[in-house]
């Protein structure tokens, strides 16, 4: 019997890297969906996770996949969009957006409030949820957008099974930003829970492309914590501009990462908190 080495998984680094390319312009032509601007470091770690998820060698191979077959190119693009998020699972952006929106909602006379690239639903409950118990959500409009047609249907159909009811509550409680029970923002509808009405009534839910979008509102709080280490350094400054001139006079950015002190925008705001990422604008 003849011995077959298998063959090798991954592609000379020059080779991928055109392969990476070719990818990411099939993208942007068959569906509209520009990735050419990301972090290529970050691009190649979550291809790799589909090529193992579909037993494929090669980027060409999913490339071809993706071009021919809908079920493909939906489960790459669910990999390189933000992964979706669960009620207070980051339980210092719940504690930060308490503070920020105190801070930045209270003096408006119709305060807007932008996630961008919005990780799903439960992350747009997490932020009503803590406004409503600030007593601010009735008077804000609530502006959260995503990357594609199937993500805004699922945010727009979202509901909590009820057996993670008790997993959100461990969660709200260790966030520490909020009080009292969890549910009570809730109903129950069969086995699921569902934001209350009154809630659901403040978010506004949009498809949206921070890479070739204009800026549509004008907004007192922005928020763009997710998404953003995703995006190479052009298309990072891109969105950042776009952020900026969305931005209302002494509104607050929240993002990743503090600003470079070179960067040009870097003038315009101050720290909001310290050591934080979130700023007001001054300028």
């Amino acid at each position: 019997m003849t011995n077959v080495s298998p063959m090798r998984r991954d592609a000379p680094p020059e080779v991928e890297e055109l392969e990476l390319d070719l990818l990411a312009e099939a993208l942007f032509q068959r569906y509209g969906y520009d990735f050419r601007g990301h972090d290529r470091a970050i691009l190649r770690r979550k291809l790799r996770g589909v090529l193992q998820q579909r037993s494929l060698r090669t980027l060409s191979a999913l490339q071809g996949q993706v071009l021919h077959d809908p079920g493909a190119a939906s489960a790459v693009l669910r990999a390189l969009h933000v992964p979706p998020a669960t009620m207070f699972d980051d339980p210092e952006e719940a504690r930060l957006l308490r503070q920020a929106s105190a801070a930045c909602l209270h003096g408006a006379a119709l305060p807007k409030v932008w996630l961008a690239d919005c990780a799903g639903a439960e992350q747009a409950w997490t932020l009503a949820v803590l406004l409503a118990e600030q007593g601010l959500l009735a008077r804000t409009e609530l502006h959260c957008t995503v990357a594609s047609d199937a993500l805004l249907a699922e945010a727009q159909d979202a509901s909590i099974p009820l057996e993670r009811v008790a997993e959100c509550q461990a969660s709200y409680d260790h966030a520490g930003a909020g009080h009292g029970r969890l549910m009570d923002h809730f109903q129950v509808v069969g086995r699921r829970a569902v934001l209350l009405p009154q809630l659901r009534s403040r978010i506004t839910w949009a498809q949206y492309n921070l890479v070739t979008d204009a800026s549509f509102n004008e907004f007192n709080l922005i928020v763009c914590r997710r998404a953003l280490p995703d995006f190479g350094p052009l298309l990072r400054q891109r969105v950042l501009q776009l952020f900026h001139a969305s931005l209302a006079p002494f509104g607050v950015l929240a993002l990743d990462r503090q600003f470079d002190e070179s960067e040009a925008l870097a003038a315009f705001y101050r720290p909001l908190l310290p050591l934080q990422p979130w700023y007001k604008r001054i300028a």
